[in-house]
């Protein structure tokens, strides 16, 4: 068993964390979708409506969730 950093998440953040899938990377739960994923659609000009018909297992809910957290968490840090 491989050991590591332990992410700990929100109950109401849907990100969850397996060592063992895709290197560990926060992924969306239920899914096997990077988190980063989304990240990285948006900056490339993706609306959130493309980004969701391209990975039609990330529900919009999720997706809001994930944007809603990174904005708390960089706010709380600034």
């Amino acid at each position: 068993m491989k050991s590591g950093p332990k992410h700990h998440f929100p109950p109401d953040v849907p990100i969850w964390v397996d060592p063992e899938r895709l290197s560990g990377a926060p992924c969306f739960k239920g899914t096997r979708v990077p988190v980063e994923s989304l990240f990285t659609n948006l900056e490339s000009g993706l609306s959130l409506d493309e980004y969701l018909d391209c990975f039609p297992d990330v529900s919009r809910e999720q997706a809001i969730a994930i944007l809603e957290y990174a904005q708390r968490t960089v706010l709380q840090a600034a």
